[in-house]
């Protein structure tokens, strides 16, 4: 899709929360699979690994649409240094839980704008700590919730928002995916018109 208004958009990630938070901005994108590999290399930092592979998903479309604005992003969450993915199931769910009881957890969402050689990287990060709470509660959000496809099981959007004791960030919507500040920032500085005119 292209607008009149605005040059064209690409997202590059198959995230439905992603999508969802860039509806919001109501421009016309399109979305493209990065196919980027996300393991993490020897030693890199959590910080790094969310920068590294924001950059990489958006470098991996852009060089297909060298036309086009593509924006890459990517979400890691740290636990003492350590990054918390996503579970895929109930029990590593459950676990992840437990070890986050009490802790507070950084989300660092990296974001990439890029089209050429323009291209801007930056991360958001978001500090949540987690309630102290029993098994069985934790057990009913999982089987209520099932976030099993969301990196620390918990989808602050929705009931997970119960689990946590306090959010510090300075984009509400990084913790979800997609930090539409920075975003809205770095695309009206391309040339995007935010809000567009009917």
């Amino acid at each position: 899709m292209k607008s009149s208004q605005n040059p064209l958009l690409i997202l590059a990630s198959t995230s439905v929360y992603r999508q969802e938070l860039l509806k919001r901005l109501c421009i016309p994108f399109d979305v493209i699979s990065p196919k980027v590999d996300e393991t993490p290399l020897a030693g890199e930092s959590t910080l790094d690994l969310a920068l590294r592979l924001a950059h990489a998903k958006a470098q991996a479309v852009a060089t297909q649409f060298p036309d086009a604005w593509v924006i890459g992003s990517d979400q890691v969450a740290d636990l003492c240094g350590a990054a918390i993915g996503k579970p895929g199931n109930f029990d590593r769910a459950l676990a992840q839980l437990q070890l986050m009881r009490g802790q507070t957890v950084t989300f660092h969402t990296a974001l990439c704008l890029m089209k050429g050689a323009s291209q801007t990287t930056v991360c958001v990060p978001t500090e949540v700590t987690f309630r102290k709470l029993p098994d069985d509660v934790l057990e009913n959000y999982l089987h209520t919730e099932e976030p099993y496809d969301c990196a620390g099981s918990a989808k602050s959007e929705g009931l997970g928002i119960s689990l946590l004791e306090a959010i510090k960030s300075d984009d509400p919507t990084a913790l979800i995916g997609l930090p539409l500040i920075a975003l809205t920032g770095l695309l009206r500085d391309a040339g995007f018109m935010i809000p567009a005119k009917l």
